[in-house]
């Protein structure tokens, strides 16, 4: 990607490089890598990283901007709003502040998003639901405005996830495959629907992670590559719901480049279906 010179950071120079493709095969949603800024929010990091790799950014932004990408991020499991160890908190506090400055930066607007899970359960699940509200409400607004939670496959279902944002106005992204293993009892178009409710003008389209068990492995376990019959069943179950789809399987750009495809004309795709397996 041509943004003027070569990036200082090396790993800015890549996503550069990787948008570029994106650009080139329409693929227009794109989770950027927290790892962007090695080590940005830990104390080792001395370096005024926000005024180096200002240009860059703000360069990467017009790319991603011109181009209208859909960009979101997702911090580390570590990352809890509800910890019960303040020092845990303080720690988290820190990695969203330097997720919130990276899409800033990048003069990107509310619909660039930065999803977390509403965290642990820690023998109460009300009390931990208390804590995560609590905390929120204590966040500076341009980490809010960015912040969205999802459903997990082990402790926070959707419905957690939907009472959640009734207390604090805070958007539930759905993820599929984590409503298939902690279900919500809904279909998932009902399951997107009730979710979508809570994304609000700058908010942009509700976003849903999408993915599938991978065979022979434990419960949970992400798809190494899409099924197609699957996501054919999930697009047409969902009509005429309109969201943004994030593909959490292993093969990335591949399935990614398969779902497109599958979008953009399904019949002709599954016709080739037998030639593929």
């Amino acid at each position: 990607m041509k943004i003027g010179y070569p990036c200082i950071n090396r790993t800015l120079e890549c996503l550069a490089n990787i948008l570029e493709y994106n650009i080139a095969h329409n693929i227009l949603f794109f989770r950027i890598s927290s790892d962007l800024v090695p080590f940005a929010s830990h104390p080792v990091c001395k370096v005024r990283w926000q005024k180096i790799f200002k240009a860059d950014l703000e360069a990467i932004g017009g790319v991603i901007k011109r181009h209208k990408i859909r960009i979101s991020m997702h911090p580390g499991q570590f990352t809890l709003i509800n910890s019960r160890e303040e020092c845990v908190f303080r720690r988290s506090l820190k990695e969203l502040r330097y997720h919130t400055e990276v899409l800033d930066l990048m003069g990107l607007g509310e619909d660039a998003k930065i999803q977390v899970h509403v965290g642990g359960v820690y023998g109460d699940k009300e009390k931990s639901v208390e804590r995560f509200v609590r905390r929120y409400r204590t966040l500076p607004v341009p980490m809010q405005r960015r912040l969205v939670i999802e459903n997990d496959e082990r402790s926070y279902s959707v419905q957690d996830c939907l009472k959640i944002s009734q207390a604090t106005g805070i958007p539930v992204l759905f993820d599929v495959f984590h409503d298939s293993i902690l279900g919500s009892g809904k279909t998932a178009k009902e399951a997107i629907r009730h979710a979508s409710a809570s994304w609000r003008g700058k908010d942009g389209l509700p976003m849903v992670d999408y993915s599938s068990q991978q065979r022979r492995c434990r419960a949970g376990a992400h798809a190494r590559s899409i099924d197609p019959v699957g996501f054919v069943k999930f697009l047409k179950e969902t009509k005429p719901l309109d969201f943004d789809i994030m593909l959490e399987i292993k093969d990335k750009e591949a399935s990614a480049l398969k779902a497109i495809e599958i979008a953009l004309n399904d019949k002709r795709f599954l016709r080739g279906i037998s030639r593929l397996s």
